[in-house]
């Protein structure tokens, strides 16, 4: 049994999971996860290698089928008809080689026109502004090869909030980014779910981070051990049985 801390019907509109369980091969990966992801908020999963934060990850992107039920309601309860989901990957492979710029990977997403062969005013406008709302704006030109582990994941989070989304998926996105990418990675984190109102589920197993920029914390080991405020999870004695003392 999983210590039950803030789940509970809020005011705010929230993506749902109930009961969510994935099986593969004979075992089993998820087991009666029941969590909500609310709307301006960072909600953030952690756990050891192997407790299902990935097959989470992959249920609720659609990727692989799941028992439970996952559903994006408003705030009076009401099931809305569709879900739009962005999402930013751990690691882009791609061949660093590519003459390709960031303006022509963000347009390439953007047009059905082939980049080669010219970037319309309204698609180019439309790349300044994505790359403007994560403070990427100098990279436009930047050959993608070129940027750095935190200039990459920003330019992947603009591509993620292009349709924008009701849900923000991302799996270890600041793993080897240096000190400084990491803190601005996380502001504009912050800023997003402040002024857009999106809900964002980060996947760290980076818990001084999670410390400092969580507003919800579910511990998993295949099933939900603990969810709340970081200072409940961190004091609890779910989280004393799965890290060692003193890890945060």
């Amino acid at each position: 049994m999983f210590s039950v801390m803030h789940l509970k019907r809020c005011d705010l509109c929230h993506i749902d999971l109930d009961g969510v369980s994935v099986r593969r091969g004979g075992q089993t990966l998820l087991s009666d996860v029941s969590m909500h992801i609310h709307c301006g908020q960072l909600t953030v999963l952690i756990g050891q290698n192997g407790a299902g934060k990935t097959t989470l990850i992959r249920a609720l992107l659609g990727e692989i089928p799941h028992g439970g039920s996952i559903r994006h309601l408003d705030s009076a309860g009401r099931v809305l008809s569709h879900l739009t989901t962005g999402y930013v990957p751990q690691h882009l492979s791609f061949d660093p080689e590519m003459p390709l710029t960031v303006r022509d990977f963000l347009a390439a997403s953007m047009t059905r026109r082939p980049v080669w062969t010219g970037i319309s005013k309204s698609v180019r406008a439309e790349v300044d502004r994505v790359l403007a709302d994560v403070q990427a704006g100098d990279l436009a030109d930047t050959p993608l090869g070129r940027c750095s582990g935190g200039e990459l994941q920003r330019v992947l989070l603009a591509l993620a909030l292009n349709p924008a989304p009701d849900l923000l998926v991302l799996d270890e996105p600041v793993s080897g980014i240096d000190r400084n990418g990491l803190k601005l990675f996380l502001d504009t984190l912050t800023h997003l779910k402040e002024t857009r109102h999106i809900a964002i589920l980060l996947v760290s197993h980076d818990l001084r981070l999670v410390r400092e920029y969580a507003d919800y914390v579910v511990l998993l080991e295949k099933n939900i051990l603990a969810q709340g405020t970081p200072e409940e999870v961190f004091d609890s004695p779910e989280f004393e049985k799965v890290f060692e003392p003193g890890t945060v």
